[in-house]
């Protein structure tokens, strides 16, 4: 379903021209009420005055992670503290939180751009959604309920955590939409099955997945535990939360709320813009955004756009689900490595649980070790005929074709691996210590 046909479904060229009147609005008071942007295109030699096309954005400084924890808490507000109704913020676990701050019209669009994300999903106002992302300063849970409840969906916010009682509600409660992590929703699918519950006998049959990169196959076994179908969703606490893009039900990348959000994809190493179509880092503009908006953020998100049509009638840019992270990219022994690269190859391989754990030590020798522990199978165990030494050198034959390094794989028990009520750790790199 489309939510906002208006928008979502607007030719190109009307497009372009409202984005270009919302950029020149947003750079133009930027640089009168926030001194940080006002600096930064001083230091460039940048006046409004000079943004005449939207390729201009080039010509506007970036904003990081590191800029939104330097001015923490309000350095970067651009209204009046009195017209703020919400703030929510990172979870700071790398470091001083990054702060977004909402005023009434920016709730408004958060609502709307979420609505556009369930809608796509098939969610209407006749569905139970049962919601566990977290609530509270994390935008994950209020992003999905206000979507939901623009929609005029039954909401259950459940918060994250507490599984069994999460199962308990589900069936209670019939609810037939899931938003949660997508390793979450693994994690469920596990203790249900431990509980005796068959997920596929309940009304439950769509889900919107988000927070974390996960693969094609991951969906795969997700659809597969549940009987229902997974959609990938995007978003970030520094842009809005969740509801930034969104996959239809073609399914085939992720529609960007371009009348929102201005995107870019930029070489992550000289921060040149690439044509569409190459692979690079993500940047956004909001366009909208009162309480705190921001210049081409850099995401740190890998991926590319999409631009042939979709099926679906949409006619926003679309992006494919991520890659991985530039901050998350690991150097091992001078090559990149993307935790998701392992994850792509490990559900691939037959006997092998959608959880793993990359450990990173320095060696004696001065160079990198790297352990994967990677979960099996239960009757892999529980079967004696079964080769678990072939297993493990099938893993790491795949890996090292894949990766092009060379990895220990150590194979463990169900369950054994740590599990996340929010978004998964994959890494421990014990080379920082």
């Amino acid at each position: 379903m489309i939510f906002n046909p208006e928008y979502e479904c607007m030719d190109g060229e009307t497009r372009k021209r409202q984005q270009l009147a919302h950029l020149k609005n947003q750079v133009e008071k930027l640089y009168a009420v926030v001194p940080f942007y006002r600096e930064k295109m001083d230091d460039l030699g940048i006046k409004p005055r000079d943004i005449h096309t939207l390729k201009d954005i080039e010509k506007l400084p970036f904003t990081t992670k590191d800029d939104l924890r330097e001015t923490f808490p309000y350095g970067l507000l651009a209204c009046p503290k009195s017209l703020i109704e919400e703030i929510h913020m990172s979870s700071g676990t790398t470091g001083i939180p990054v702060v977004d701050a909402y005023t009434h019209k920016d709730i408004e669009i958060w609502g709307e751009s979420m609505a556009r994300t369930m809608a796509a999903a098939g969610c209407t106002r006749d569905d139970t959604v049962q919601n566990c992302y977290g609530y509270g300063l994390f935008t994950g849970g209020p992003g999905a309920h206000y979507g939901a409840r623009v929609l005029g969906a039954n909401v259950l916010p459940m918060s994250s955590g507490n599984t069994a009682r999460q199962l308990q509600v589900m069936q209670s409660f019939g609810s037939t939409i899931l938003t949660c992590t997508p390793s979450y929703a693994l994690y469920m699918a596990e203790e249900a099955e431990a509980a005796g519950i068959d997920l596929k006998k309940l009304p439950i049959n769509k889900g919107c997945f988000g927070a974390e990169p996960w693969s094609e196959n991951m969906r795969k076994e997700i659809e597969a535990h549940y009987d229902m179908k997974a959609y990938d969703i995007y978003g970030l606490t520094e842009i809005i939360g969740p509801g930034v893009a969104f996959e239809c039900e073609a399914q085939d990348g992720l529609h960007i709320n371009e009348d929102l959000f201005y995107p870019e994809i930029i070489d992550p190493y000289t921060g040149q813009t690439l044509p569409y179509g190459e692979k690079g880092e993500l940047v956004f503009t909001t366009l909208t955004k009162e309480g705190t908006p921001l210049l081409r953020y850099r995401t740190r998100d890998i991926t590319y756009f999409i631009t042939e049509p979709c099926s679906c009638g949409r006619t926003t840019l679309r992006m494919h689900r991520l890659f991985g992270r530039t901050d998350d990219m690991l150097i091992i022994r001078g090559v990149n490595v993307f935790p998701s690269q392992i994850e792509h190859a490990l559900i691939e391989i037959e006997g092998t649980e959608p959880q793993y754990l990359i450990i990173l030590n320095r060696g004696t020798s001065h160079l990198d070790e790297v352990e994967l522990q990677v979960e099996v199978k239960k009757e892999f165990f529980s079967d004696e005929t079964r080769d678990l030494e072939g297993l493990r050198t099938k893993i790491e034959n795949v890996m090292k074709s894949k990766l092009q390094i060379s990895l220990k794989v150590k194979l463990v028990e169900p369950k054994t691996i740590e599990r996340s009520i929010g978004k998964a750790k994959r890494v421990i790199d014990n080379r920082k210590i």
